[in-house]
């Protein structure tokens, strides 16, 4: 799977501790998420039912319909002619279903309307396109003191990326179009979503 040596400039869980405690140690932190969401003191704060759509909307996020699917695909396509919407497929359900559901369970939490729940879901499927466009480049040009993880790793293992469907300057386009698309999103929002507004703009200049 994903058994890059080094992350954020540090040695993998797998290289320090071995590859069974680094996948327990996964299991162990995502099972920890549900833990905290499912204390009832959250009910103090969060009434059951939103508590119960924000946990829903975690598990699916991470689930086989969201971050396991789109890593099997990921997996079975190594070293394969994978067309786009693949590609695609396996962008939008790896890291882009969770920072989708970070945005969503946002919403949940404030109490969205429907209108303002639609907005940020698609603000939130348009930054986690634009995260992965850009983490595709930054495997391509970045460095690997400044992004703290190997580089070239996805050429190594012959996955198909961005660049090398489009090339670099094409998917430089392509992910500025996507970050525009997802403040466009937020038009209907005041200066409140100005953070947001603001980190769409940093996913796609990012050097790590």
């Amino acid at each position: 799977m994903d058994d890059d040596d080094f992350r954020r400039g540090r040695a993998t869980c797998h290289k320090v501790y071995g590859e069974a405690i680094a996948i327990l140690a996964g299991d162990g932190l995502l099972n920890m998420a549900f833990e905290a969401l499912s204390d009832p003191r959250r009910l103090k704060a969060v009434p059951a039912n939103r508590l119960i759509a924000i946990i829903k909307e975690i598990s699916s996020a991470s689930g086989v319909f969201g971050m396991v699917g789109g890593q099997v695909v990921d997996m079975e396509s190594e070293g394969k002619e994978v067309d786009f919407p693949t590609l695609e497929y396996i962008h939008t359900h790896k890291t882009g279903a969770l920072i989708r559901a970070s945005v969503r369970v946002g919403a949940l939490y404030a109490k969205a309307g429907k209108r303002q729940f639609t907005a940020l879901t698609h603000y939130g499927e348009m930054v986690g396109l634009a995260f992965q466009i850009a983490d595709d480049i930054l495997d391509v040009t970045g460095k690997q003191e400044e992004i703290g993880k190997d580089v070239g790793s996805d050429i190594k293992r012959g996955k198909k990326t961005f660049p090398s469907f489009y090339g670099l300057e094409e998917s430089r386009k392509r992910a500025v179009e996507v970050a525009d698309k997802a403040v466009a999103s937020l038009k209907g929002f005041g200066r409140a979503a100005d953070p947001l507004r603001e980190l769409a703009k940093y996913i796609v200049n990012r050097v790590n």
